[in-house]
């Protein structure tokens, strides 16, 4: 099943665009989900033109290169209509949507021998650069070794709840552990970034 790009190209046809453009603007998730189960094509377009942003930036702040999250998203979509089928209501779509792209994540990464990660605008992190940070591309440049020197349990964590704004219990559900884990792991980002920071000083 083709990604966002053959959804683009179908939607060019102006009856079909109309009727995307209704179904993201009326329908809930749950509704989208519903008729996509049942063979909508209209309705599973409208999903992933709804989350495909989403799904590429969750991605990329987990994988740390554009075009493996590009790769990624493309790949979750052509999976999406599988995966439909073990979403089960009982969270938000986007917190299960969430998980699958981790998990996604997760088994790129097994497949690969790199650790390059990178990571855009979390301004709590940033923070705990203070004066350090020259300007705003040589901070970015900074937090994007410092999080490359993390493991991916605490990337990931980071990437849901500075990146997505997440709360702890949205976080928890999607990377499939518990509440006081989620808080743990933000305290040993911090922590880690903090000497990091300070080791920088010296």
């Amino acid at each position: 099943m083709p990604g966002r790009h053959f959804f683009a190209a179908r939607a060019k046809d102006p009856p079909r665009r109309r009727v995307l453009r209704f179904m993201r603007m009326t329908a809930s998730d749950d509704q989208l989900v519903c008729g996509a189960r049942g063979g909508d094509a209209a309705a599973f377009a409208a999903l992933v033109e709804r989350h495909y942003d989403r799904i590429y930036r969750i991605g990329y702040r987990v994988l740390g290169r554009r075009a493996e999250a590009e790769d990624l998203a493309q790949d979750i979509c052509a999976a999406l209509p599988r995966k439909l089928a073990a979403y089960r209501g009982d969270a938000r779509f986007t917190t299960w949507l969430h998980s699958v792209v981790v998990n996604g994540a997760r088994d790129r990464l097994r497949r690969q021998t790199t650790q390059a990660r990178a990571a855009d605008g979390w301004a709590e992190i940033q923070a705990l650069r203070g004066a350090a940070a020259a300007d705003l591309a040589d901070d970015r440049a900074w937090l994007t070794a410092a999080l490359r020197s993390l493991d991916p349990a605490l990337r990931e964590t980071v990437a849901l709840v500075l990146g997505e704004d997440m709360n702890h219990a949205e976080a928890a559900r999607a990377l499939g552990i518990s509440e006081g884990t989620v808080s743990w792991r933000l305290s040993e980002v911090r922590k880690r970034l903090r000497a990091l920071a300070e080791e920088e000083r010296i």
